[in-house]
């Protein structure tokens, strides 16, 4: 599970808080327009009461109508404004969330792109996939409103209290002095709605990949009978998003009634004391002012309210924006050194004038590796392999086949001893360089939600279509596709289901031919193929592989009768090594193999031919 699983481990930093505010004024004009609309918006506010006072005193008071006109226009200007001051921040906050929201999500997919095979390893689809869908949004529409509600607010406040210090500061004081009572509660329930909210993500998150396990997981579901298990782990794990969510608004919620009766105590209390000073003092104090007071009282705390509920949603935005700046953030395992980098350049900006040409020569060099600490799957493992031959994989389940694959690729590094290609080890080239130069063939290969062209033209995006072509002939792509209703062009459907596994194995087998690699990796690669498909590879292996180094993990062993050299692995130890012939003729761990493969084969040919 990934370390940042649990956003309990999280503390509030201002870095996280320093990304965010670098991304949001990346587009510094939109930003200072929705300044300027909200400031518009609160100054309009912070009119009406004094439009209304003049009115009271000077129409109803003195029963002179002489500025009517002047009044009605004043009105008039100030719709007009309010009109304008909208439009003008939704306009700006719209389209700072749809920026904030992409740019956050185009940081985050770029840095899963430089992430390690390791990082995939361990860290739930779920997460991600909130990180990248629910967090980004969540995160980019408080931001851009609560900046609105943010600049309102404060920006009323201020022009309130200086129009109420202005006016008869004794009663002004009233609202001054409910200010750090105010603050306290404030600060009393930040921590709390912010424990509470980040428990909530949490168990949204777990939700998220439970969701993600069930679609990709329904048939092995369906086929184990373990619905009932599925569904009360996903209830459980929902009622802990509920109750950790109804906490979190019972807090909220509590936060703002207490903010909302100090906010009416202080109105109660302006009320009382102007109408004594009204009464008994009324050189000091009029009616309209009267009213005024007791109108910016009530206006003075609908920002503070509203600060309140920015508060509440800040907190929820400080948990999300803590767990998408990770992501973020997060450096890969396995990286190139600033040496590298200067000479081959990095993933996205690539020096290929310097890229030496890949000959095929690789050594394994006293490597070894584990995944965990004391658990070793290879130890001081050795093996030299000459360019253009080609090398078998055998062995049982833990043998180190895949490890050995997977370090050849640089998904992982040796823990000690080192890897060298060309005589050199290859962590003094890029990593790019390297995945560049190597073909890839898994066991159950991904094919992209497009057609079958375009799935071929991943092996090398440069190609022409009838490059593309050319490659999907060579290994009998050609003849399915001519079957289907758009031929090349036909959608394979989300990850290909829509074709076989044998047929989508053709395809990326198509991908190596068209990529040309020096170095080819065949992962079990026809391991799902059917007996008719595995012939039709078989022959294209055969020209894939002249003249090219090769790595083959066999599961059926027919298929590597060919290969230069077969090594049997055992608890990641060579026990044998030699050509087909040479270790049928040690009678040995491949003869027993080799043996037992072929019984299974002719006992299920004969059951075949029963049926």
């Amino acid at each position: 599970m990934h370390d940042d699983y649990n956003d309990n481990e999280y503390k509030v930093k201002l870095g996280t808080w320093k990304k965010i505010i670098s991304v949001i004024f990346k587009s510094k004009k939109r930003i200072f327009l929705l300044i300027m609309f909200s400031g518009i918006l609160a100054f309009l506010d912070a009119m009406i009461p004094l439009l209304n006072r003049y009115a009271i005193d000077k129409f109803f008071i003195e029963g002179d109508y002489g500025t009517w006109p002047y009044f009605v226009a004043a009105n008039l200007l100030l719709a007009l404004g309010f009109g304008l001051a909208v439009w003008g921040f939704i306009d700006q906050a719209g389209i700072i969330e749809a920026e904030t929201s992409f740019e956050l999500r185009r940081q985050a997919f770029k840095n899963l792109q430089r992430l390690s095979f390791s990082y995939y390893d361990k860290t739930p689809h779920g997460w991600i996939m909130a990180r990248m869908t629910s967090d980004a949004r969540r995160l980019s529409l408080i931001i851009s409103w609560g900046l609105v509600d943010l600049v309102w607010a404060f920006l009323s406040m201020i022009f309130i209290l200086i129009v109420l210090y202005l006016t008869f500061f004794k009663l002004a004081l009233i609202v001054t002095a409910i200010l750090p009572i105010m603050f306290i509660v404030t600060y009393f329930f930040r921590k709390k709605i912010l424990h509470q909210h980040r428990n909530a993500r949490r168990y949204n998150s777990q939700l998220t990949a439970q969701y993600n396990e069930g679609f990709l997981g329904a048939k092995t579901t369906k086929s184990l009978s373990i619905e009932d298990s599925n569904y009360e782990e996903f209830e459980q794990t929902a009622r802990s998003l509920k109750r950790s969510s109804i906490k979190a608004v019972v807090s909220s919620a509590l936060f703002s009634s207490i903010l909302l009766v100090l906010s009416y105590t202080a109105v109660a209390t302006t009320m009382v004391q102007g109408s004594y000073y009204l009464l008994f003092f009324e050189a000091l104090i009029t009616i309209g002012t009267l009213q005024m007071f007791i109108a910016y009282t009530v206006n003075f705390f609908e920002p503070i309210m509203s600060l309140s509920r920015i508060v509440s949603d800040f907190q929820n935005a400080q948990a999300s924006a803590e767990r998408i700046i990770s992501l973020i953030e997060t450096e890969p395992e396995i990286k190139d050194s600033k040496e590298v980098e200067e000479t081959y350049g990095t993933l996205f900006h690539d020096k290929f004038e310097n890229w030496e040409e890949l000959k095929g020569d690789i050594e394994f060099r006293d490597v070894s590796f584990f995944y965990k600490e004391n658990e070793d799957i290879l130890t001081e493992f050795n093996l030299t392999v000459k360019a253009g031959e080609s090398v078998a994989l055998v062995g049982h389940t833990g043998s180190g086949k895949t490890t050995i694959i997977n370090l050849l690729s640089r998904f992982y590094e040796p823990t000690s001893g080192s890897i060298l290609i060309d005589g050199k080890d290859y962590r003094d080239r890029s990593l790019h360089w390297l995945h560049k130069r190597l073909g890839y063939v898994l066991q159950s290969p991904h094919l992209f939600s497009t057609n079958v062209l375009e799935n071929i033209r991943y092996g090398r995006l440069d190609a022409s279509d009838e490059e593309v072509i050319n490659a999907a002939k060579i290994v009998g792509v050609d003849d399915f596709v001519k079957h289907l209703d758009k031929g090349y062009f036909t959608h394979v459907g989300e990850g290909g289901n829509l074709l076989s596994v044998g047929q989508k194995q053709l395809i990326s087998f198509a991908r190596a031919v068209l990529a040309d690699p020096r170095v080819l990796i065949l992962d079990e690669a026809t391991s799902s193929i059917d007996s008719e498909s595995e012939e039709v590879i078989q022959r294209a292996t055969e020209t894939l592989l002249k003249d090219r180094t090769s790595f083959i993990v066999a599961h059926r062993l027919s298929t590597i009768i060919n290969a230069n050299k077969i090594i049997v692995l055992d608890m990641g130890k060579i026990i044998e090594m030699g050509t087909h012939e040479e270790l049928l003729a040690k009678r040995g761990s491949y003869f027993e193999l080799y043996r037992n493969q072929f019984f299974r084969e002719k006992e299920h040919e004969l059951e075949t031919k029963t049926i």
